[in-house]
């Protein structure tokens, strides 16, 4: 696994239109960790993807018709098999963090890399995520060397009391450890 071009080699790419330009590239220093899954608690299927890409139908299912017109994206993906798709480059900003602050300073999208796991937060994460994760946030760390350890935060993290993932079922222990952080 490499990143390649601001693109992990092994990522099925699937650029999403919800992403513009960073204020400085160069200040990549945040890894903000979420879960995801639509309809909510339900695994596989499009829908994420399609909710990234702005196509995602608001009569397939009640829930959708809330969030159909967000504008949101991630930069990295992982569901319950490991499989990685990656919606932005990593020198863009991906729209995925929202009203946010970390040490003072708000507006994480701006130096922020985002990786949404397949999940909900009071479901165990799958051994295969929490492998792939970790291999992709070493290539991460080692390409951009101002996210250290005590830059790897949850979404929840960053936006207390707004969001609540990756949820209490993610192993932040096991995760670290496998980073060796």
């Amino acid at each position: 696994m490499d990143i390649v071009q601001g693109w992990l080699n092994k990522a099925k790419k699937l650029e999403s239109p919800n992403a513009d330009l960073r204020p400085d590239a160069n200040e990549i220093s945040l890894l903000v960790i979420h879960n995801i899954s639509l309809p909510p608690e339900q695994f596989g299927g499009p829908h994420i993807a399609q909710l990234f890409s702005n196509s995602l139908d608001p009569q397939e299912h009640p829930y959708f018709r809330d969030i159909y017109q967000l504008k949101v994206s991630s930069h990295l993906l992982i569901d319950r098999q490991g499989n990685i798709t990656q919606f932005v480059p990593f020198e863009k900003r991906a729209w995925h963090a929202g009203v946010s602050e970390f040490k003072g300073r708000n507006h994480c999208n701006d130096f922020s890399i985002g990786i949404e796991l397949e999940g909900a937060d009071h479901i165990p994460f799958t051994d295969n995520q929490y492998s792939v994760l970790a291999q992709a946030s070493q290539q991460i760390i080692s390409h951009y060397p101002m996210i250290t350890g005590d830059r790897i935060v949850g979404h929840s993290d960053i936006s207390p009391g707004r969001k609540t993932d990756p949820g209490e079922a993610f192993d932040w222990n096991r995760y670290k450890q496998l980073l060796n952080c």
